[in-house]
Formats: structure tokens, C-alpha cells, sequence
């Protein structure tokens, strides 16, 4: 099936205000950094610190932290980041900011990993360690990164590390419920000029956004007794014929495509009745804004067409709606900063690479709070913060060696970009 994607044409100039600053960093990046007496100082600590660093990570793992019940692991960064002398918050939606500053003049640089696992607190999270594997849920995702960034702080400040700009340590909230504590943080503090996420896939940076739409599609009837059941409407009849009809969509793979999953299919009370409420969800993502919204569209009409045709009512319920940051071709200009290859480099001589054959070291999709910052036209990659595999499953678990080179990767980005240039251009004319 083909979808015709809307064209918008818009036929008025205007004077867009000037930014309120701009920057200039290196064009690319220079390996000598790394022999600059502070910086390696600083990797040498690291490299001495990693066993208080793993225990660290152990213990963050074993604290519950499921979305939205994240108040422990809070707690914990909270006290941390006062311990190391930040100037430190706590939102209403429970993100953690603690704000290093500059010396002024410099680009702000947020830093921010995600505190909370999908996993239930009565979930048996303690670590087992067998070698250099760690095995317990939620260890590589994201418990890896937040002590990665506690581990970054702390050779900042053990090795009296100088920014022009101020950096922003966050550890936010809710990531695995559709990024909202990374969406709430940005809706009510001023834009940083750069935005690095410590999650995602090990070797990889990802510069784009995959948009994801999460819709829940309840079938509703006024149910009845089995032997009063014969020839009425049914609302799992139409359920059926819904989820049918959307598999057999035929669209683009990602990446520039869509993916869609029907994640829950539930219903009904007892076994002898016409249930009164069924539903599924859709989970549906591509990384083309249009195609996204179409697609979306799209489905809906379908499920209310089955539904009309079963004589059974519909209610929509969205979820989420999180934008996407657009197709390859499209992210172009974001591909190009300076940012992306840094973090490609500095991978390459880290010795960090995702070990597959003909994988990409740069990707213009992501799932992460880096997502956010796509949308919003703000310079934002994710990185890996550990080499982990099986992700949301109880068999999790991640190479414990890995994460020393993912936080020496953190940390040189930060050091890389710290010192970079403001300046005010004039107001612009905007197509």
C-alpha cells in the first residue's frame, strides 16, 4: 500500500528574531587533547577509580527505580551531586539537576541519563557477577550511564576541571514512559547549547529522533450473558478484524520507514459473557515526521471502519506522541555537526566499536531523551553508556569492563566542546 505524504507550502519571508547565542567549536577533533596535563590526569583517575565506580553501578542496579517511582535512585543522585558541591534541584515531575558552572562565555552542556528501569520494585535486581559480566535487570539500561556521569563528576572535580560554560549533570525521570521527564525538563529550563544522552547502543551515536506514537484503541459494547450471545455485535470480533487488517499494512522499513508492534491485546472479566470493553495498543515509530502522522492517521481510520462495521463503539486514547527529528536526508545539517564526529572519533580511539559487521558508527535515529533535544534544533547525540544485551528482560546483563571507556568517551566530549565560543549573530531573514 502506498501513502501519499502531504507537501506544505509556505510563501511568507519574515524577520526571525536573532538567537540568543551561537557558538563556534573545533571543526574536528584532535587527539593530542588527550595528552593535555589535566585530561590525562583525569583518565588515568578513571582508570584507578573504575572498581569504586563498578560497585557503584552494582549498587544503583539493586535500588528500585520503575518510571514514575524513581524517588530512591533520586534520592541517591541528589546527594551525590550536593556532596560534589553542585548547585542542585529537584522538579515536580522528580529530575534531578545539579548545575556545575563556568567561567562564563562558554556553551552550556547538559549531560543527562535516565534513572529509571521498566522493571517492577518487587523485581529481584540483585547483581550477579560471574567474571567480567554483570547479570541483573536494568543493569545496562540506563543504571550504566547515571554512574558513568557520577563517575564523569567526579574526576571533574578531583582534577579541578575549568568550562567556560556551565554544565548541567540530569538525572531524569519517566524516559521509558515516552521520555516526559527529559520533555518536562526542556519545557521549563532555558535550551542548552549542546545536549549529550548516555544511553544507547555501545560504538553507535545516534543524531536523530525516532518519533514514536503510542495509541490504545478500545472496543466497547454493552455486553451480555453467553446464551443471550448468539448474533450480537462483539466488541472482540471487531478486535480481531482490526489487528488483522493493520498487519497486513505494507510500508517502508526503517530506517527512513516505520515500524509498528501491537504490544497489549486485553479484555474481558469472566468466561461466560460478552466482555464490555476490549483494547490493544499500538506502538508505532519512523523517524519522518509526515510519514508518522499519515501512518497514524492512517490506522486510526482503519480501526474505526472495523468498528462501525461490527456495530461496537471505539474510544482513542493516546499515550504518547513523541515527534520525530526526521529522515537522514533530513537531518543533513545535524549530521554535520561538529559533535557527531567528535564522538566518532574519540570512539575510534577509545577502541570502543559495536563489533558487528557493517554497522554504522553514526545512526540519524535514536529512542533516547537525546530525542528532545532533536526535535528542538538543539545539537543532541546519545552514546553508549556500557556494552549491554537484553534490554527490558529479566536475563539483562552487561560487560562490566565496558563502561571505563564509555565514561572516558563522556568525559572527553565534554572536555572537547567545555571552552567553545559564544557569539551573537544578527537577525536573519527565514525563508
Amino acid at each position: 500500500m502506498r501513502f501519499l505524504r502531504p507537501l506544505f507550502v509556505a510563501a511568507v519571508a519574515f524577520v526571525a528574531a536573532a538567537p540568543l547565542s551561537a557558538q563556534t567549536y573545533p571543526t574536528s577533533w584532535d587527539p593530542a587533547i588527550m595528552q593535555r596535563a589535566d585530561v590525562k590526569a583525569a583518565l588515568t583517575m578513571f582508570e584507578q577509580r573504575f572498581p569504586q565506580q563498578r560497585d557503584e553501578w552494582i549498587r544503583l542496579t539493586e535500588i528500585p527505580g520503575k518510571s514514575k517511582l524513581e524517588q530512591a535512585r533520586g534520592a541517591y543522585v541528589k546527594r551525590v551531586f550536593e556532596e560534589e558541591g553542585l548547585t542542585v534541584s529537584v522538579d515536580s515531575i522528580g529530575n534531578v539537576t545539579g548545575v556545575r558552572k563556568g567561567t562564563g562565555g562558554g556553551p552550556t552542556i547538559a549531560i543527562a541519563a535516565h534513572m529509571d528501569v521498566v522493571f517492577a520494585p518487587e523485581t529481584n535486581t540483585k547483581v550477579r557477577v560471574v567474571g567480567d559480566t554483570l547479570f541483573a535487570p536494568g543493569i545496562g539500561d540506563n543504571t550504566a550511564s547515571v554512574a558513568n556521569m557520577l563517575a564523569t563528576l567526579r574526576v571533574m572535580n578531583a582534577t579541578k576541571f575549568t568550562s567556560k560554560g556551565d554544565i548541567i549533570f540530569i538525572g531524569t525521570t519517566q524516559e521509558e514512559l515516552g521520555l516526559k521527564g527529559m520533555e518536562y525538563w526542556l519545557e521549563h529550563n532555558a535550551a542548552p547549547d549542546l545536549l549529550i544522552v548516555p544511553d544507547g547502543q555501545y560504538g553507535v551515536v545516534s543524531y536523530g529522533a525516532l518519533g514514536i506514537y503510542w495509541t490504545k484503541y478500545v472496543f466497547t459494547s454493552p455486553g451480555a450473558h453467553t446464551l443471550a450471545s448468539r448474533g450480537r455485535p462483539t466488541p472482540v470480533r471487531a478486535l480481531a478484524a482490526a489487528i488483522d487488517r493493520l498487519y497486513a499494512l505494507q510500508f517502508a522499513p526503517l530506517p527512513d520507514g516505520a515500524v509498528m508492534n501491537i504490544g497489549q491485546v486485553r479484555g474481558g472479566e469472566i468466561f461466560n459473557a460478552v466482555p464490555q470493553e476490549v483494547y490493544f495498543t499500538v506502538d508505532l515509530r519512523s523517524p519522518d515526521p509526515r510519514l508518522l502522522d499519515s501512518l497514524d492517521a492512517h490506522i486510526t481510520k482503519i480501526v474505526q471502519s472495523v468498528a462501525d462495521s461490527q456495530k461496537v463503539g471505539l474510544r482513542v486514547e493516546i499515550d504518547q506522541k513523541s515527534r520525530a527529528g526526521g529522515t537522514e536526508k533530513q537531518l543533513e545539517g545535524a549530521r554535520a555537526h561538529p559533535i557527531v564526529q567528535t564522538a566518532i572519533d574519540i570512539n575510534r580511539a577509545l577502541g570502543i566499536s559495536v563489533g558487528m559487521p557493517g554497522a554504522r558508527e553514526a545512526v540519524p535515529t535514536g529512542a533516547t531523551d537525546a530525542n528532545s533535544g532533536v526535535v528542538r534544533k538543539i545539537p543532541s547525540i546519545a552514546i553508549g553508556g556500557s556494552k549491554a544485551t537484553g534490554a527490558h528482560q529479566l536475563t539483562e546483563h552487561a560487560i562490566a569492563s565496558s563502561a571505563l571507556p564509555s565514561t572516558k568517551l563522556l568525559y572527553l566530549l565534554t572536555a572537547t566542546f567545555a571552552d567553545g565560543v559564544k557569539t551573537v549573530p544578527p537577525a536573519r531573514i527565514v525563508p
